[in-house]
């Protein structure tokens, strides 16, 4: 007689993995092997690397769910080796070369063209990735052979630097506003230059005020004997937002859902400027709410811990 299967019971996990993705690792399976690690019940990514991307992959865990759209608006830095003078069907390494030409660009060349993408640009998305037409991403119209119309979308290339250049590989530095492909801004460059490029490299330095600084690979968290202990906490990902410090009582209206005017209470510092702020009640993270005219705090996400109290 066959036993029935006994269902995992999953652990209620908050905070913030800050992974190395590895190379050949899909963002999807590097959230699935790790929510196992941490045996967590509820968790998601910020954002997808490409496999053949390397770099910071923060990934969030329960509470910290809630707060992780606030990743997929702000600015990236990566760090990117293009290959001028070959052209895949890709744009990266993962592709088959359609065209290649000889490389003769000096460095004044490169610097005078990156001028050029520096600031708004128009983008037009590459086949090979996951936006959707007609309900179906648009890599697979192109795996079967079919290029689609796309329309160019507005992005900003707020840094875009000279590293290192010895002909073909071209290395660079790249902070951008969110929806930018870095693999047709290396095209672009190729194209500009007049040899065609794709992307040799590519790996991601920052996400937000994230940095690769407290970044953890897979094997580290593998050999780690607490593994929860990696974890940042959830207002890792709020730290760019100014803190409100309220008092019990306030606390208390503010997880109720009222709106507080906060102008009229003397034991609490209010920011200066409107806009999003964190809340607390001492160390305690309650949540993020919006600082609107005559300092009314309204409550925007809540932490459901924090209310259950």
């Amino acid at each position: 007689m066959t036993q029935p299967k006994v269902k995992r019971v999953r652990d209620l996990v908050d905070g913030v993995l800050l992974l190395d993705k590895p190379v050949g690792l899909s963002s999807n399976d590097a959230l699935i092997k790790t929510k196992r690690v941490l045996n967590a019940k509820k968790a998601g990514h910020t954002g997808t690397l490409d496999p053949f991307a390397t770099g910071l992959l923060p990934l969030c865990f329960g509470e910290a769910t809630k707060f992780s759209q606030d990743l997929l608006e702000a600015d990236k830095t990566y760090l990117t080796t293009v290959h001028l003078g070959q052209r895949t069907d890709t744009g990266d390494t993962e592709g088959e070369v359609i065209e290649t030409r000889e490389v003769n660009v000096t460095r004044e060349q490169i610097e005078a063209v990156l001028a050029q993408f520096r600031g708004p640009i128009a983008q037009v998305p590459p086949m090979y990735s996951a936006l959707k037409r007609d309900g179906k991403p648009l890599y697979e119209y192109a795996r079967a052979g079919i290029t689609l119309e796309r329309e160019a979308r507005n992005v900003v290339i707020h840094k875009l630097e000279l590293v290192d250049y010895e002909a073909p590989f071209l290395k660079l530095e790249v902070t951008c506003s969110k929806g930018t492909y870095i693999r047709v801004l290396g095209e672009d460059i190729g194209a500009a230059l007049g040899c065609g490029a794709h992307l040799n490299a590519l790996r991601r330095t920052q996400v937000g005020a994230l940095t690769a600084e407290h970044m953890i690979t897979p094997e580290q968290l593998l050999a780690h004997a607490a593994p929860l202990e990696l974890l940042s906490p959830v207002d890792a990902l709020l730290s760019s937002f100014p803190a409100v410090q309220l008092t019990p009582e306030l606390a208390k209206r503010f997880l109720q859902g009222q709106r507080l005017p906060l102008g009229k209470e003397p034991a609490v510092t209010v920011p200066a400027a409107p806009g999003r702020v964190r809340v607390y009640l001492d160390a305690k993270l309650l949540g993020t709410g919006q600082l609107q005219e005559y300092s009314i705090l309204a409550p925007e996400r809540l932490i459901a811990a924090a209310q259950a109290q």
